[in-house]
């Protein structure tokens, strides 16, 4: 009977270990940690995932932290069979007495364990264990085994895996750690939280040395090395986890997610799939961005005023600094976590260089003479246009006209040429669609609606040359970007390298792919050739004179209130666009309670910042002349008196019978100002004492007998 039982016992042995069937390695999915890097490739923006961990090979992890992980969990496993016979009873006795959990497994079981099984104390656990081990160790390498064991355990602070073990604990790779670093490392792996050396140093140091003594007897670490070593310096726990970053930061890599989710790259799961995403940003120019906002608002009403700050790369598209707003998330539901670099605000006097544009495409040079007298009446309207001030200049030059920002001369300039070829230019310029996307992402107003016109009707009057349609803040950016770029479109990316967790580069992008020259070269040089005097005349010169190409804008609620106000402005080698507003739609004024214009406070983050990222750079050359000669349009002579105000033009857009809407919608990255009731005067306050431009007023959409909102762009 005995002999029998033995035989049976043989026989279940022999079938169970047949028909178990071990997994794979390949097969376990480990999700690994997405790291977004800043241009430089090195430094972390953020890492993703729901577990930090990095997985590497054997040969990348120092044979000094080999060592010290076996001498730790298990001295002889190159020589065992894959489990250990007495660590196996102790557990079942412990079990059946309810004893505590003690060591004693392998380190193939505690991979096992950890890979395919649980961590429960039972029998039927650690019968499946006994069998998924010696097939194992059977049908795999011992090095395959330990490699895998290494990616595999817990660590603590969230680290899985000797690689992020290393870099939280030491800043460094798996590669680099010494034998004491890899002996603390080794200590955790029993207990994380208990051998912390944070939380429980003296212990963590008691057993620390232990596993020291361990690899000296095992001729793994040279007794006088041993008599030396001093307890490494172990970094503190920043309690810096996984995830989005809360900060200006955090909307950049919103952002990332978005493009590599895209039709470009296609990813799902980013966060799990252990990429290495290198992005365009600059980390000097990210930090330029956020401290000249935080500089220039120290003081001001934080909870009315919300800014924006977006610079492109004009020779690749690729997004160089980023804010949207100050954080991406809060523990305070009534925060506003908005990001208004992607908010579509009303444009002002900033859209004006896509109408000169779309003139000298038509054989209208900049130096051809428009009437810039006020007020002036055209056919899609019924109310005056006005300049702010009533500003005179019966026959200015087109490059004199965007210096001072004259309304008239650009809703007659964008009405003579045809506001829908404006439209055009600007979109071309922007990489903007003919209609906006039907997506939760667009305000429900302008959602599937035409670009750069009326929500209502579709129709673009001429009010688009004094920038009443809305635009987002990087919109202008990349328009400006495309001016700088000779009139070459980039498409604008955050992403710059994709690589897996091995460095392997799965897609590099350089902004090559997707260059268009979508405005003449001569064209683009005489936009910028008008747009050199602005920086200066509206008091926000760079540093050096340096040459730089700029536009003020600023939109009004009505005759006297502000809602919105920008500076964008451009080198050869970066394009930045400002906004300033509110949350919703409310005047906008500084702590001094004046109204805000494009030149002042957000043409002061705009100059410091273009000085603080252009410090130390060479100087780039802008075209010191125009090349597009003549005037094929509506030219005016030379006037020494006022012009009476124009009333009519040649071309004229479809005009509309409905009344400007009356905006009303919960999206906070949207608003356009209340139409009002009384016709656009003269502005009573005075401008900041860095703004002696004369503010003008700018009109609202093409109407049929309705008043419209005024606004005043400097």
């Amino acid at each position: 009977m005995f002999l029998s039982m033995l035989v049976l016992l043989g026989v279940f042995v022999g079938v169970v270990y047949a028909s178990t069937d071990v997994p794979t390695p390949e097969s376990v999915t480990n999700q690994q940690t997405t790291i977004v890097y800043y241009s430089d490739g090195v430094t972390e923006m953020a890492r993703l995932g729901s577990e930090n961990r990095i997985e590497v090979g054997l040969d990348q992890v120092s044979e000094p932290a080999r060592n010290a992980i076996l001498a730790a969990e298990n001295r002889n496993f190159y020589n065992d069979p894959g489990i250990s016979f007495t660590g196996i009873v102790r557990a079942a006795w412990n079990n059946l007495t309810g004893g505590s959990t003690q060591g004693g497994s392998t380190i193939t079981q505690q991979y096992v364990k950890n890979a395919f099984l649980s961590s429960d104390q039972t029998f039927s656990r650690k019968f499946k264990e006994l069998f998924l081990s010696i097939k194992l160790d059977n049908e795999y390498s011992k090095d395959e085994i330990l490699e895998n064991y290494l990616n595999t355990i817990y660590f603590g602070r969230g680290a899985y895996g000797i690689e992020a073990a290393a870099e939280t604990y030491f800043g460094v790779k798996a590669a680099d750690l010494t034998a004491e670093q890899g002996a603390v490392l080794a200590v955790l792996v029993r207990s994380p939280n208990y051998y912390d050396p944070e939380s429980n140093p003296e212990e963590a140091q008691d057993r620390w040395g232990k596993v020291l003594d361990a690899m000296v007897e095992q001729t793994w670490f040279d007794s006088s090395a041993r008599a030396a070593a001093q307890y490494p310096v172990v970094l503190p726990d920043d309690g810096a986890g996984l995830g989005i970053p809360s900060g200006p930061e955090g909307l950049i890599v919103d952002q990332v997610l978005a493009e590599l989710e895209g039709s470009s790259y296609g990813y799902t799961d980013v966060e799990t799939q252990g990429l290495r995403v290198t992005t365009t940003v600059d980390k000097r120019y990210q930090d330029a961005a956020v401290a000249s906002v935080n500089d220039v608002m120290e003081g001001e009403d934080v909870g009315l005023l919300r800014e924006a700050l977006v610079s492109v790369d004009p020779r690749t598209g690729g997004v160089l600094a980023y804010y949207g707003n100050s954080a991406r998330t809060s523990e305070d539901p009534n925060a506003d976590t908005t990001d208004y670099a992607q908010a579509y605000k009303q444009p002002g006097s900033s859209f004006k260089p896509y109408a000169l544009a779309t003139a000298l495409q038509q054989g209208i040079s900049v130096e051809a003479r428009r009437d810039g007298s006020s007020p002036q009446t055209f056919k899609d309207r019924t109310k005056p246009v006005v300049n702010s001030g009533n500003a005179q200049c019966g026959a200015c030059t087109l490059r004199e006209a965007i210096t001072r920002s004259l309304n008239t001369t650009f809703y007659g300039l964008a009405y003579e040429v045809g506001p829908a070829e404006v439209a055009e230019t600007a979109r071309a310029a922007m990489g903007i669609g003919d209609q906006w996307p039907d997506s939760t992402s667009v305000p429900a107003a302008l959602r599937g609606k035409t670009s750069l016109a009326s929500p209502e009707n579709g129709q673009t009057g001429g009010a688009i040359g004094i920038g009443e349609y809305e635009v987002r803040p990087i919109d202008q950016a990349v328009g400006f970007a495309t001016l700088a770029a000779g009139g070459v479109h980039h498409q604008r990316h955050f992403v710059a390298q994709v690589a897996d967790g091995a460095g392997a580069v799965l897609k590099t992008v350089d902004g090559s792919e997707t260059a268009d020259q979508v405005i003449p070269a001569d064209v683009a040089n005489d936009t910028t050739y008008a747009l050199e005097g602005v920086a200066a005349y509206s008091k926000r010169p760079l540093d050096g004179n340096r040459p730089v190409a700029s536009k003020t804008g600023t939109q009004g609620l009505n005759a006297t209130d502000n809602s919105d106000a920008w500076m964008v402005g451009y080198t050869p080698s970066i394009s930045t666009a400002v906004w300033m507003g509110s949350q919703g739609l409310a005047p906008i004024t500084n702590v001094q309670g004046n109204i805000i214009y494009g030149s002042g406070l957000p043409g002061q983050i705009w100059q410091e910042f273009m000085d603080t990222v252009l410090d130390g750079t060479p100087e780039e050359p802008l075209p010191t002349k125009a090349i597009i000669k003549g005037d094929t349009g509506k030219g005016v002579a030379v006037q020494t008196t006022r012009a009476p105000a124009a009333t009519t033009t040649a071309r004229a857009p479809a005009t509309s019978s409905q009344a400007p809407r009356q905006t009303s919608t919960s999206t906070p990255s949207y608003s356009r100002p209340t139409p009002t009731t009384t016709t656009p005067t003269q502005e009573t306050q005075q401008p900041e004492e860095t703004d002696t431009t004369t503010p003008t007023v700018d009109p609202g959409p093409a109407t049929s007998g309705v008043p419209i909102p005024t606004s005043s762009n400097r």
